[in-house]
């Protein structure tokens, strides 16, 4: 199908600005998306028009909420007063097309435990190993082979030797042990999605191995918490240069995630951009 998308829609930006990790590539502005039971391949036509492999009413029932299509983007943009933070609309500008995917909660739990002092090829690599070893066998609609995210009980029976052959170092533990408490119900991760930011956020750092900044990526990749504000190395440096009055929370509030991926998105490239290593 052809789908026409006014509001900022970027596959290049969405797949670059750290918030999914099974996204592949595989064409000129084409990707592949697996997402649960589901698996779409994208390209861009060039301008807001879009060529998808699914049909209106999978497009209807699965893909336009995990674009997060009926947010509107600009409007979040335009909150923002470039006399009054320059930098801040600068990297909206520069990084328009970024949107808050609505990921599986347990697939972006798990991604973003494993995801701990580690480089994104690297996060890759592992995540589609424990796929691999855990999830159930796909075909797409090209018959190409992809396999699903594996369920908690599946990943709570999985053998130490195993979730170390995914490489997954000192965060084996982490995975199992969070695997655990989903498939036991300790922790009910659909329950939170109705949950407030606060009380998400309080249950997620309960679980072993799970900090502030994991937490506050699950709230705002899985849950949809769209204020959550996970703050890394990048972001501690963006806050002490851009910031050092303090970054505006409540002037932002409730879209600070959004802004966050743009501050984030596009200090990055600005690294990069410098030739410093990033």
């Amino acid at each position: 199908m052809i789908r026409q998308i006014e509001d900022d829609f970027d596959l290049e930006k969405i797949a670059g600005s750290g918030q999914c990790f099974r996204w592949r590539q595989v064409g000129e502005n084409a990707y592949r998306i697996p997402h649960r039971a589901f698996c779409l391949t994208i390209r861009s036509l060039g301008g807001a028009v879009f060529e998808m492999d699914c049909n209106e009413e999978q497009f209807e029932r699965v893909w336009r909420g995990y674009f997060d299509l009926d947010t509107d983007y600009r409007a979040i943009r335009g909150r923002i007063d470039p006399g009054e933070d320059p930098f801040l609309y600068r990297a909206a500008q520069n990084e328009t097309g970024i949107r808050i995917l609505r990921q599986d909660p347990w697939e972006t739990l798990v991604s973003f435990i494993i995801s701990q002092n580690r480089n994104i090829p690297a996060i890759r690599r592992s995540v589609e190993s424990l796929c691999e070893a855990a999830g159930e066998e796909m075909r797409d609609g090209y018959g190409n082979r992809w396999y699903a995210f594996p369920p908690p009980m599946a990943v709570a029976g999985l053998d130490e030797s195993v979730l170390t052959a995914c490489r997954l170092g000192y965060r084996c533990s982490y995975v199992k042990r969070a695997a655990q408490a989903v498939a036991s119900g300790a922790v009910d991760l659909d329950g939170l999605l109705s949950a407030d930011l606060e009380s998400a956020m309080e249950r997620l750092t309960a679980l072993y191995g799970v900090g502030n900044k994991v937490a506050s990526c699950v709230a705002l990749f899985g849950l949809h918490r769209l204020d959550a504000f996970p703050v890394d190395v990048w972001m501690r440096r963006i806050l002490e240069n851009e910031y050092p009055r303090g970054y505006p929370m409540e002037r932002y509030r409730p879209f600070n995630g959004v802004y966050q991926q743009y501050m984030f998105a596009w200090y990055r490239s600005a690294v990069r951009r410098a030739g410093e290593p990033g």
